[in-house]
């Protein structure tokens, strides 16, 4: 099955790149800069001007070179949308039980937010695939390391506030991947067309999320 596939995909990179109010006449530059990097999945949040177009577009574009999706998904509705534009997962800042099963209705990697052990297991129970820790900085790499010992058969991935320094903790202590945003989504290296620092960032990221799991 292809949700399968892409979910083992996505954690094997470790890496998913938050991409939040983007220029459309730069999505591509961005993503191929991204891709090129290592990056295995691309989150577009709902919240960009034209969100779904860009979603739609990115995989037509990219197919299974990468994997697409929606970010800070709020509610059902916007999830059905985001899958017919052609997301592979949705990410959600919160937990709420209707998204969840809209996204597994039709295959598609659910990804919902957040913060407590109990938020964790009714989340997983509900049809979560991995739950996205959330603010993970605030959190801390500890946080992950204390839900290891009764939830460590849960998935996590840490988001907000990951960065080049604290991206191999997160890893060393149970996270089977991370979101990051700013850090590697650099506004002004974009602003200033220097797609190249997308690319070297991704690298160094990958080469940490490599280097923690071994």
């Amino acid at each position: 099955m292809k949700k399968w596939e892409d979910l083992l995909r996505l954690k094997e990179s470790g890496l998913v790149a938050v991409i939040r109010r983007p220029q459309q006449s730069q999505i591509h530059l961005i993503a191929e800069a991204l891709v090129y990097g290592g990056v295995g999945a691309l989150e577009i949040t709902v919240d960009t001007p034209h969100a779904f177009n860009m979603i739609k577009s990115l995989k037509e574009t990219f197919k299974d070179r990468v994997l697409v999706g929606a970010g800070t998904v709020l509610d059902a509705e916007s999830a059905k949308t985001a899958i017919d534009a052609g997301s592979d997962f949705i990410f959600s800042p919160c937990f709420d039980v209707k998204t969840i099963q809209i996204t597994n209705r039709y295959g598609k990697i659910s990804i919902p937010g957040v913060m407590t052990p109990t938020e964790i297991v009714h989340a997983y129970s509900a049809g979560a695939d991995i739950l996205k820790i959330f603010p993970g900085d605030t959190l801390g790499a500890n946080y992950i390391k204390d839900l290891q010992g009764p939830l460590g058969h849960i998935p996590m991935m840490p988001a907000g506030g990951v960065s080049l320094d604290n991206v191999e903790s997160f890893i060393k202590n149970g996270a089977v991947a991370v979101g990051v945003g700013g850090t590697l989504v650099d506004r002004k290296a974009i602003a200033e067309e220097r797609y190249d620092e997308l690319t070297k960032t991704a690298k160094q990221f990958i080469m940490k999320i490599q280097q923690a799991r071994n």
